[in-house]
């Protein structure tokens, strides 16, 4: 293949990749079909599965350099280890949910959408599901250190982790939509947001017995 080819092939992909992000925000996911995918970028029904053989391919392609930037930050988050164990947790929470606020129009794309149980090997997209599984662990683990839990400990620590899951989810499930930026939005609401997870793990260490 020339140069040239390369260039315009790379740009076809691009362009069909686009194509899927704007009418995904807009549509949906499952209302969305591969045969508008290519009208919009421009080519061919038939073209279009030269590169991607399909939607569950091309919503891994657009989700995983948001998702692999987000897994690299949380994970550097929980390694820092000059902070306390409660203080890490929360440096993710706080990341997480900024990261789903930022990409507010894609953010149930990008992490809910075709998604596998945590504990479950993933049989639909395992590609994508198995990035979101490594996001889930950053936390499970996070958690786990915080509670002292021991690897005895999976059905309590999974408990665990899905209740301030679903606390995470719950912030951003109620702001996504807002017409105000992440940064206003943690400039109003830091004081609530820093309670929320402050009360959810006294409340997990007081459960263990773990209270002063």
């Amino acid at each position: 293949m020339s140069k040239k080819q390369e260039l315009r092939s790379e740009e076809t992909k691009k362009s069909i990749i686009t194509a899927a992000y704007e009418l995904f925000a807009v549509k949906g996911y499952e209302a969305v079909t591969m045969r508008e995918i290519a009208k919009q970028a421009g080519c061919s029904h038939t073209t279009i599965y030269i590169y991607f053989k399909d939607k569950e391919v091309l919503l891994y392609e657009l989700s995983k350099p948001a998702l692999l930037e987000l897994k690299s930050t949380l994970k550097a988050k929980l390694e820092d280890h000059k902070l306390p164990a409660d203080e890490r947790i929360k440096a993710i929470s706080r990341h997480f949910i900024d990261f789903c606020l930022m990409n507010h129009n894609m953010y149930l794309l990008i992490i809910m959408t075709q998604s596998s149980r945590v504990d479950q090997e993933p049989q639909i997209q395992p590609e994508l599901n198995t990035l979101r599984i490594e996001l889930f662990s950053i936390l499970n683990q996070a958690l786990q250190e915080y509670l002292q839990l021991s690897s005895d400990d999976k059905d309590k620590l999974l408990s665990c982790s899905r209740i301030y899951f679903y606390m995470l989810q719950g912030i951003v499930s109620t702001y996504h939509l807002s017409e105000e930026s992440s940064e206003d939005l943690f400039k109003r609401l830091d004081r609530t947001f820093e309670e929320a997870f402050e009360v959810l793990l006294t409340g997990f260490r007081y459960r263990e017995g773990m209270h002063d």
